[in-house]
Parts: C-alpha cells; sequence; structure tokens
C-alpha cells in the first residue's frame, strides 16, 4: 500500500512538473500602456503575468505614443526577437502597431498578433492581424439607448464636438443613437462641448460639463440621459448626474474604474486594483447610499483589460491550436470566459475577417447582483 502510495505520489509530481514544462514551453508578449495612460489594460498585464508567470513577458509603450512611435515599434519587434515568444498581445494597439507587425511578420511569420482595441485605420489592422478585438460601437449605439430607456429616460443627451463627430465611427454611431431614440419615442438632444484638444484643454471640457449639465437637467427634467463621446467628460458627467438625478446608461468606453471611483470620491485600495467585482461593489454601495439605485449603469469588466486578459487566453489557444480565430462562437465563448459573464455578442468587422466587434451585458447599479 505504501509502495503505491509513494508510486502516485511521484506520478502527481512528475504531472506537475510536466504541466509547468509546458506552460513554461513557450511564451508572450503582452504590450500596454502605462498606469497614467491605460490601468486598465496594465492590471490586466499583472493579472495575466500572476496568473502564468515567466510565460508572460510585459513591455509598455511611451504614454506620448503619437510622438513616439518608433519606441512602440521598437517595444514589439524586440518581443518577438526572443525566439520563445510565439504570440504577441496588443492593447490598446496604438499607432505604429500596424508598422511593427509587418516588421516583426518579415522575420518571424510564425508569431500570432492579437490585437485590443486598434487605434489605426480598421481594414489596415484586419489585413495584418490575426486577430482583432474591440466593442462594438455601431451596435452600442442601439443598445446604450436601449439601455437608457429601460432605465427610464425619456430623453437623450449627446456630448461632442466637432473634430469627434469628423470621425466617421463616432458620427455613425450618433446617427444610430438618433434613429434608435426616435424608434422608443425619445428626444435627441445634441450639445457642442468645447475641444478638450483645444486651448481650454481639458479643464475646460470638464468645467463646461459641470456647469452645462445642471441647466440641461433643469430645462429637460430629470429623466434624461447623458452621454458623452471623451473620456476627459466621465468625472463631471457622472458627479453632476448624482447631484442632479439625470440617468448615466453607460461611459464612452465602459469600465467600472472609468470616472465612477473619482467622480464618486472612492479610494480604490492597493487590494482592490485589478478586482472589477470589487470596484463594482463599491460603485454600488455609492450609488444606493446616495439615492441613486437604477440610474447608473456600465459594463461589469473593463474592455481593456478583458483585451488583455482574454487576448492572452485567445493567443494561449491558437498557440496550442486549441482554437481556430476564424470561429466566431468560439472566440466568444473565450472571451465570456475570462469576463465572467455567461455570453457576449460578438459581430464581424467585414465578412470574413478576424476584426472582431464586441458588446457585453451591462451592471445596473442597485438593481444588479453584485
Amino acid at each position: 500500500m505504501k509502495k503505491l502510495v509513494s508510486v502516485l505520489l511521484i506520478a502527481v509530481m512528475l504531472f506537475a512538473v510536466s504541466g509547468m514544462v509546458l506552460a513554461a514551453d513557450y511564451k508572450i508578449g503582452v504590450v500596454t500602456g502605462t498606469v497614467s495612460q491605460g490601468e486598465d489594460e496594465y492590471r490586466g498585464a499583472e493579472n495575466v503575468a500572476a496568473k502564468y508567470g515567466d510565460m508572460i513577458k510585459h513591455v509598455i509603450y511611451p504614454d506620448n505614443f503619437m510622438q513616439e512611435q518608433e519606441t512602440t515599434i521598437s517595444q514589439i519587434v524586440q518581443l518577438a526577437s526572443d525566439r520563445d515568444v510565439k504570440a504577441i498581445v496588443v492593447a490598446q494597439a496604438v499607432p505604429g502597431t500596424v508598422a511593427a507587425i509587418r516588421r516583426v511578420k518579415d522575420m518571424r511569420p510564425d508569431i500570432i498578433f492579437v490585437l485590443g482595441t486598434p487605434h489605426e485605420d480598421p481594414a489596415l489592422v484586419e489585413s495584418v492581424a490575426d486577430i482583432s478585438l474591440e466593442t462594438d460601437q455601431y451596435g452600442r449605439g442601439r443598445t446604450i439607448v436601449q439601455l437608457a430607456h429601460k432605465m427610464g429616460a425619456e430623453k437623450f443627451l449627446h456630448y461632442s464636438f466637432p473634430r469627434h463627430m469628423s470621425m466617421e465611427l463616432l458620427a455613425t454611431r450618433r446617427d444610430i443613437m438618433k434613429e434608435e431614440a426616435a424608434k422608443l419615442g425619445m428626444e435627441f438632444i445634441e450639445v457642442t462641448a468645447p475641444d478638450p484638444m483645444s486651448d481650454a484643454g481639458i479643464p475646460g471640457t470638464q468645467q463646461f460639463i459641470h456647469e452645462d449639465v445642471p441647466r440641461q437637467v433643469a430645462e429637460h427634467v430629470t429623466n434624461i440621459a447623458l452621454f458623452g463621446t471623451n473620456c476627459g467628460m466621465m468625472d463631471p458627467m457622472i458627479t453632476q448626474a448624482v447631484e442632479t438625478g439625470a440617468i448615466f446608461p453607460e461611459q464612452c468606453c465602459p469600465s467600472p474604474t472609468h470616472g465612477y471611483p473619482a467622480a464618486l470620491g472612492l479610494a480604490i485600495e492597493e487590494d482592490m486594483r485589478g478586482d472589477m467585482n470589487a470596484v463594482l461593489k463599491a460603485i454600488d454601495d455609492a450609488i444606493v447610499a446616495k439615492g441613486r439605485a437604477g440610474r447608473f449603469a456600465t459594463w461589469p469588466v473593463s474592455f481593456n483589460m478583458m483585451a488583455v486578459e482574454a487576448g492572452v487566453e485567445i493567443a494561449r489557444a491558437v498557440v496550442e491550436g486549441r482554437l481556430d480565430v476564424a470561429d466566431a462562437d468560439a472566440v466568444a465563448d473565450v472571451f465570456a470566459k475570462a469576463a465572467g459573464v455567461d455570453s457576449v455578442q460578438i459581430s464581424r468587422l467585414s465578412d470574413n475577417g478576424n476584426f472582431y466587434l464586441f458588446t457585453l451585458p451591462s451592471v445596473i447599479f442597485g438593481e444588479s447582483d453584485i
């Protein structure tokens, strides 16, 4: 009996060691922004590094990525110079990523590239990346308005500025929102805010939102939903929605960490960072305490964080021959599992490409099971 137990223990140990060897048999490169530029994806990289150890090689692109594209390119090329790196996950895939992929593919056509939230032309990205992950901005044109209506909104207020409205993606999403609002019998209101890239900068945009939201709510009553196209708008918009009782269905970039902690004065402790469930619970408690249950919502996870965490799981599955990136349903299953949700909506940018667009379910604070 003792001999049998010993044999079994040795077998278990050999299996464990074998598993560790397999886990370290290749590496995955992960490229993200810094904490200051993109905390969610940075925390996602920390999470996968904690999960997979030395399998993950994490590098960052510069904060000033528009002016330092060569640095981004060199970081990605340097990862590819390690022959053990079999896949590279880039999130956010900032300008310079396409050029980096072309350079890497010339010397290492075997490397799998998984891109999250690509900044460059989608058709160009689709032509070079093995798989891309992005929020479905066109689909959100419908789902955000539908959610606002479900939350009791009778009017929908859209804040933006000419530079954003010159972008085809954002302008088309605005048009879809307007059409959806009309279908639901909701008045659609457009307000032009100062461009954060103007002389007034982000402070000017934020001051405008702080002052204009109370004016709009006073004129249109509290059953008005607020939406803005710029990240800098989120903190003051949530703050004023709490103050006035307006409805806030979703941020421009849906995530529990986007706008809510700052607007609600929440201290995100070290042990909460990267833990979306803990952040959601803190927001839910704060919203309920302020008597605004049912008036605020977001996605249950940060998409940019999931672009890293799900991106690594997708990369592993492809490298190990367990996933065909052309199988949309299989990709959706991997993403949903990584996000901890039952399912996600997925569609393709083009009929036969692997540029996938995602919509996640919403969490309504004070009404959802958190």
